[in-house]
């Protein structure tokens, strides 16, 4: 059985210039799930450490892929070749009903069945304008940061806020 790991960066450089890094604002250490876990915990571990999406490691702990809390939204989509809309939950199409049957069997689902394949990922020595370009052109919340394809850090839009509240007092 593969194991959750939480990797921290064990070097930050002051930035002394005025191209802010990513490494500056990122948030450590980057706190990770196993790809043969399932949904429950993986709704467990976000809540324990209120957050909204974690990277999907190998065995190696390597990035494969990414969980957030918008996997376990239903969300509605266009039935093929009609012009209804139905719910659609971890991947299958269901009835209005169907969708509190399919939280409970959730439990069960493992990670690697509904995250989202390949991830958006920086380095330490990415710009934050970087950054932002990346989370807005792939409409993500959230960006891990990796060193040798294994996650160390998270930026998030919590960051980039925190970011701004800095800037003004300080």
């Amino acid at each position: 059985m593969s194991k959750d790991y939480s990797y921290t960066s064990n070097k930050r450089k002051p930035n002394g210039g005025t191209v802010m890094k990513v490494s500056e604002i990122m948030t450590e250490p980057a706190i990770v799930i196993s790809q043969d876990r399932t949904l429950e915990e993986v709704a467990e571990k976000m809540l324990h450490n209120h957050i909204g999406g974690l990277p999907v490691v190998d065995d190696e702990g390597k990035i494969i892929g990414m969980v957030t809390e918008s996997d376990f939204s239903a969300k509605e989509h266009a039935i093929p070749f009609s012009r209804n809309y139905a719910p659609q939950l971890f991947g299958e199409w269901m009835s209005t009903e169907g969708v509190e049957k399919a939280y409970e069997a959730a439990r069960s689902i493992a990670v690697k069945e509904i995250m989202s394949s390949p991830v958006v990922t920086v380095s330490e020595d990415t710009t934050v304008a970087e950054v932002v370009r990346q989370m807005l052109e792939h409409r993500v919340h959230r960006v891990p940061v990796v060193r040798d394809g294994v996650p160390i850090a998270m930026v998030s839009r919590h960051d980039l806020l925190k970011l701004v509240v800095q800037k003004f007092q300080g």
